[in-house]
């Protein structure tokens, strides 16, 4: 991801217009996008409302609609049950192209298992650490007050982990990925594909993990909107919450 943010201060992004043609991709983070954050991330539930919301948007793009997340699959269809839709799991590192293709899953290896192990004794119950194969996540939305050593922890290990991951800060925590784990990477992998192919993207999403979607979107001409932009984003528009967001997908049927 670029180092340099749009510097744009978030009352200045302007809502994003109506998507008046079926020529769209549409990309969708879930965790503060679709759904308010919670303190556990199986603590969200999802409405049959927003179900429907979604199976709609999937029926008028002709199936060119993703989920873009940082969950696994797994988690995703768990969550979205009984409605499969394609998705990219772990930011990238799990695909499903076709809804009902198999997906392979990311397995934990035993340097980030053992990694775990550590920062879950020191840090206790206050934080969540949600192991997500080769992606290792600490949730502090709890405990607030643990987030700096829990980034502490996780760049420490950088330098006795193999090269090749990197530290991700969140709203509410930190993340441990792989360097090609990247949502960026997942949009263009499906951008590949039918029926994405020759359609311009729009990726929606809400934190920091977001920022490299929203960079590949605005190279390929599309449309980046940041829910609840800060004050420096590579987005070009702007939603103010979860509602909002939902609205305006409504708004696209």
């Amino acid at each position: 991801m670029s180092e340099i943010l749009q510097k744009v201060a978030s009352k200045t992004l302007q809502r994003p217009q109506a998507l008046l043609t079926g020529d769209w991709a549409l990309f969708l983070d879930i965790d503060g996008t679709l759904l308010e954050h919670a303190e556990h991330p199986d603590a969200v539930s999802v409405s049959a409302e927003l179900r429907a919301l979604l199976q709609g948007l999937d029926h008028k793009l002709n199936g060119a609609l993703a989920f873009i997340t940082g969950r696994s699959v797994a988690a995703v269809d768990q969550l979205f049950q009984p409605l499969k839709l394609r998705a990219a799991g772990l930011y990238g590192l799990e695909h499903r192209l076709l809804p009902g293709d198999d997906v392979e899953i990311a397995d934990e290896p035993a340097d980030i298992a053992a990694l775990a192990d550590e920062i879950e004794a020191e840090l206790g119950r206050g934080a969540y650490i949600e192991r997500k194969g080769r992606v290792l996540a600490i949730h502090t939305r709890a405990a607030p007050h643990l987030l700096p050593r829990a980034t502490q922890l996780v760049e420490q290990a950088l330098a006795v982990l193999p090269k090749g991951y990197r530290v991700v800060a969140g709203n509410a925590g930190v993340e441990l990925l792989p360097l090609e784990a990247a949502k960026g990477a997942a949009i263009r992998r499906f951008m590949d594909i039918a029926p994405f192919t020759g359609r311009r993207p729009v990726f929606l999403g809400d934190d920091t993990s977001d920022e490299n979607g929203f960079e590949t979107v605005n190279d390929a001409g599309g449309m980046s909107i940041r829910v609840k932009p800060p004050a420096y984003t590579t987005a070009r528009y702007g939603l103010a919450g979860v509602d909002e967001t939902l609205a305006w997908l409504r708004g696209q049927l």
